[in-house]
């Protein structure tokens, strides 16, 4: 497991397919802010609330000059399927090697009833157009989340 990229740290770089087919690599959206937000699954209550959140907010995120990223394990046809299903506006990333989940220390191992498992932690990061990492969200709770890195993205 990799060390957690903390603020003020080189965001790591990546080339990882979208939904719908696309392609995006950080390197290429240099002078932009990324909103990198982890979450563990597709179509789960929570992860659906985060996706919901922030796609009700792309406008005010746009209006800041900023780009919000959802990065999971599930594949491109799993991303496909939420974003349709639930009318979803912001990119879904798929890390299925989770290449890029443990070069930002988010692959993590967690407990449920007991049982040890490696899984996504959910964890958010505003990436400057410069390539730092600006702010860390770790174990995110999503109520009111999507709001609080918005706030922090209009104070960039």
């Amino acid at each position: 497991m990799t060390a957690p990229v903390a603020e003020g740290a080189k965001a790591p770089d990546f080339d990882l397919p979208t939904d719908g087919g696309g392609q995006i690599k950080l390197s290429g959206l240099r002078g932009k802010v990324i909103v990198l937000y982890f979450y563990p699954k597709d179509d789960t209550s929570g992860c659906t609330r985060e996706a919901i959140d922030f796609t009700a907010l792309t406008g005010e995120f746009e209006k800041a000059g900023a780009i919000v990223l959802g990065v999971s394990p599930d594949p491109v046809t799993k991303h496909d399927k939420f974003k349709a299903k639930h009318d979803l506006s912001v990119t879904l990333v798929s890390d299925e090697d989770k290449s890029m989940l443990e070069a930002y220390g988010v692959w993590t191992e967690k407990s449920m009833y007991g049982r040890k498992y490696m899984g996504v932690e959910r964890s958010t990061f505003v990436i400057d157009g410069d390539g730092v990492v600006r702010n860390v969200w770790r174990k995110v709770k999503v109520p009111g989340h999507a709001e609080d890195v918005l706030k922090a993205v209009q104070a960039l």
